[in-house]
Formats: C-alpha cells, sequence, structure tokens
C-alpha cells in the first residue's frame, strides 16, 4: 500500500522528528539516602523518549533498519539495579548518559520517580530532557 501512495504525500506533512519512547519501565532499584531506604528495594518508574534523526529510524519492515530499543531497556535496567544510588537525579544522569551516547540520537528525555514515597502523591521524581 505505501508504494500506491509513493509522491502523494506532501512535503509539508513529511515527519519533522521520529521518537521512540518507553512509558513506566518499572524497576526495583537501590535508591535513596534515608536510613530506612538503603539496602532495600524500592520501585522506581523509569520513562524515556529517545528522538532520532532520519537514519536512524526505520523506513521499511526490516529487522535490520530498525533502532533496537531492547538494547535501551536493557542499559536502563542495568544501570538502575547495578549499584546504591543516593539520589534519582545521579541515577537520571547516568542512563541519560548512556542513551545519549548512541548513535543517531537528536533529543532525549529521561524521568525517573518513586511511586511509593507519598501516599496523597502518585510519584516524586527528576527529569533531565536535552531541550
Amino acid at each position: 500500500m505505501t508504494d500506491s501512495l509513493t509522491g502523494l504525500v506532501p512535503d509539508t506533512l513529511a515527519p519533522r522528528s521520529r521518537r521512540i519512547f518507553f512509558n513506566d519501565l518499572e524497576v526495583i532499584a537501590n535508591i535513596g539516602f534515608h536510613d530506612f531506604e538503603i539496602g532495600v528495594g524500592q520501585r522506581l518508574i523509569i520513562s524515556i523518549d529517545v528522538w532520532l534523526d532520519e537514519a536512524s529510524f526505520a523506513t521499511d519492515d526490516q529487522v535490520r533498519s530498525a533502532w533496537n530499543y531492547d538494547n535501551v531497556r536493557t542499559d536502563a535496567v542495568r544501570i538502575a539495579q547495578a549499584q546504591h544510588y543516593n539520589l534519582q537525579e545521579t541515577l537520571a544522569r547516568a542512563i541519560y548518559d548512556a542513551i545519549a551516547a548512541r548513535a543517531g540520537v537528536r533529543g532525549l528525555r529521561v524521568s525517573t520517580r518513586k511511586p511509593d514515597i507519598y501516599p496523597d502523591c502518585a510519584g516524586v521524581g527528576v527529569e533531565l530532557a536535552s531541550f
């Protein structure tokens, strides 16, 4: 069907951005600086938005053309569980840096939040973004 549409989509409707996203990846992380947090796993929710350059975003239906998001998920979980973090800021930065270093990344947003801190709040967290 796509071949039959070639030339029919106006240039003004050409994609200007390409995004891969991970909403609410839940991990158990050893995070926090309070005595009651140290050594105790806590639920942590990670969201990642990766904007890619045109060359890094698949234009055909071939696996070899795709940007492998398994690697992003694996890295985020590995980093979150690799060590104790005192601060969400430090963990978010480690995930951010690992993804930002990948080829094809044009923009990036990483957020982390602890959903179980306050009973009257859905979560407390931090966000880093390239914009």
